[in-house]
């Protein structure tokens, strides 16, 4: 008599290792060639129309108080990255109408998320004053998404950023890479940590709506559910992108066809993305 629960199973996790093995082959796809782009973010990123409107105000010619079109995108890369890692996200988004996305870097030598949110903060406010919107839309990957979290929840960031998307972001803490503790970001993203319990606090009439991107393969999350975001004062949605790693999230088609709905849409709902 076969045990259907046993096959079971085994079947389960043979399925679960051959999405790990897929994973894992297309991270570090992805790995070897974002380490030919990394280079080329090294510097920071002037947006094109951004340095127009800049133009004109030096000439004497008035921005539009309420310009048309979707609101500006600012790209935030995570821990010892830069903003290379966004390339195809950026391309996507320019091609599907968003006229100023913008990626920013923050210095590999940061010791604090709060000095990078600040330095966010900073960089949204010239953007709102060199397009003239009132509002804007972020997407962070990793740390990334954890910086601009503290910007919306603890520095009144909420009134300038009108979407917080997420993408793999330790929200709950990350028990990964031991072996870096001793650097001051990586405690801060450690469950439990200092800045973790204030982003815990209460967040009451937080205007800005947060989707956090995760997935049940993410290596560098662990367990892969801290990249939820889970706050009884945030509007929060939670989109599960299966089977793809870390590294994947910013290059993986599906997950950017996601991020250019989640921008064009005001839906709140739980939901998963199709990421094969």
């Amino acid at each position: 008599m076969v045990d259907l629960s046993l096959t079971d199973v085994g079947w389960r996790g043979l399925m679960r290792s051959l999405a790990l093995l897929r994973a894992t082959s297309v991270e570090l796809a992805v790995l070897t060639g974002h380490l030919l782009l990394y280079p080329t973010g090294v510097l920071q990123e002037r947006a094109a129309d951004a340095q127009a409107a800049a133009d004109d105000a030096l000439a004497g010619r008035r921005i539009p108080a309420a310009p048309s079109g979707p609101p500006p995108v600012l790209l935030l890369h995570g821990f010892v990255d830069n903003r290379s890692v966004f390339a195809l996200l950026s391309r996507s988004l320019r091609r599907h109408g968003w006229t100023t996305v913008q990626a920013l870097n923050y210095s590999p030598l940061t010791g604090d998320v709060r000095d990078a949110a600040a330095l966010l903060g900073q960089q949204v406010e010239r953007l709102c004053e060199l397009t003239g919107h009132q509002r804007i839309d972020i997407v962070g990957h990793s740390l990334g998404g954890l910086v601009a979290r503290y910007y919306v929840q603890r520095l009144g960031g909420d009134a300038r950023v009108r979407t917080l998307i997420t993408l793999g972001t330790p929200h709950s803490g990350t028990r990964v890479i031991p072996f870096a503790s001793p650097h001051p970001l990586i405690r801060q993203m450690r469950p439990n940590s200092e800045l973790l319990r204030e982003l815990g606090k209460p967040a009451i009439g937080c205007r800005t709506r947060f989707v956090a991107f995760w997935s049940e393969l993410d290596e560098f999350m662990v367990p892969a559910e801290t990249a939820r975001l889970d706050h009884p004062d945030l509007t929060a949605r939670n989109v599960l992108a299966p089977g793809i790693g870390h590294l994947t999230f910013p290059v993986n088609s599906a997950v950017v066809a996601a991020i250019r709905q989640t921008l064009s849409t005001e839906e709140e709902s739980d939901g998963a993305v199709d990421a094969a």
